[in-house]
């Protein structure tokens, strides 16, 4: 495994790989505790981050190597507004070029997806996609994982995600692709994800005008804009904020358009009786989930943010850096 850009990129046996590693890193972590003793890995990131960068940089830590942290001063500041991997200070290539040649890897979390393939494109050691506006594929594989260790054979599983078409159900939609897993996306008309994948379905139920399509090559994943019909017999339901980082000018408004997608007990109770509660965090409390669920008997919302440990030391013991 070269670089993680997106679960599409990946085998199903990369993924069980990736599954099975974290499983005995979570069992035995001492075991590990010196795979990548004298090795460096740089995290650029240009959005605030609380589990993604404690959960690398203490992968890092745990597995013996150093983690570099690295923000705006290393001159790649993006200019949110274009929403490309712009730069004012030095070309993604050169900034590429040079890290590689001090580090066996490099992390990063940004706004411009276009920006994190550049970098990839000229970096020699391997990049992880630590977020972007359009993929969070980080996060997605440790919820499967999660998932995985709950409800066994996630070909089994149904799982229904509600909320906003964002980096989080991009990448939910190809990780259940390549797992088989039963998806349901139910968003407000208007929100479904709209980048034309292949993992999508070209029939869509309640849309006017949906947006095009890939080849339905995913029989098992369904777009609707009923959150009823979405959680109906669901062993998983996932939120997710209903405004992104970069969209807060949006929160007023997407306040209204999402009330009726809120996760809360009522929806709960169209799942199945032992449906489990996912949230990727951080949670708006009151707006896409209330306390009672997220702190309810059903949520493996904390369960789910340790895993990212896990898995994200999975991840980098699986890179080609060895």
């Amino acid at each position: 495994m070269k670089n993680l850009i997106s679960i599409k990129d990946l085998s199903i046996e990369e993924i069980e790989k990736i599954f099975s590693l974290a499983k005995q890193i979570k069992k035995k972590p001492h075991k590990f505790s010196r795979y990548l003793q004298g090795k460096s890995f740089a995290l650029i990131f240009h959005k605030p981050s609380l589990r993604t960068r404690v959960s690398f940089e203490t992968g890092i830590f745990q597995l013996g190597a150093k983690a570099v942290y690295l923000e705006e001063e290393i001159g790649v500041p993006v200019r949110r507004s274009l929403g490309e991997g712009w730069t004012e200070r030095e070309a993604v290539k050169d900034i590429a070029r040079v890290l590689s040649s001090y580090v066996e890897g490099v992390v990063i979390r940004t706004f411009s997806h276009q920006l994190l393939l550049d970098f990839a494109e000229y970096s020699t050691v391997p990049v992880i996609n630590a977020l972007t506006d359009l993929l969070h594929p980080c996060q997605v594989l440790s919820d499967l994982f999660t998932i995985k260790e709950r409800k066994g054979d996630l070909k089994k599983v149904k799982i229904a995600y509600v909320g906003d078409g964002n980096n989080v159900c991009y990448s939910l939609i190809y990780g259940c692709n390549k797992t088989k897993a039963d998806l349901n996306i139910a968003t407000p008309l208007g929100y479904e994800p709209k980048m034309k994948i292949p993992a999508l379905p070209a029939g869509r139920k309640n849309q006017k005008s949906p947006p095009k399509a890939g080849p339905p090559s995913a029989e098992k994943i369904r777009i609707m804009n009923n959150p009823i019909e979405a959680v109906k017999d669901a062993d998983i339901i996932y939120t997710d904020v209903w405004t992104s980082m970069g969209k807060e000018e949006e929160k007023e408004e997407r306040k209204k358009i999402f009330q009726n997608f809120q996760v809360n007990k009522k929806l709960v109770s169209y799942a199945k009786a032992d449906c489990l509660i996912m949230h990727c965090l951080p949670a708006h409390r009151g707006e896409e989930i209330t306390d009672e669920v997220i702190d309810g008997k059903n949520s493996i919302v904390f369960e789910q943010a340790e895993n990212r440990l896990h898995l994200q030391k999975a991840i980098l013991i699986l890179l080609d850096i060895l």
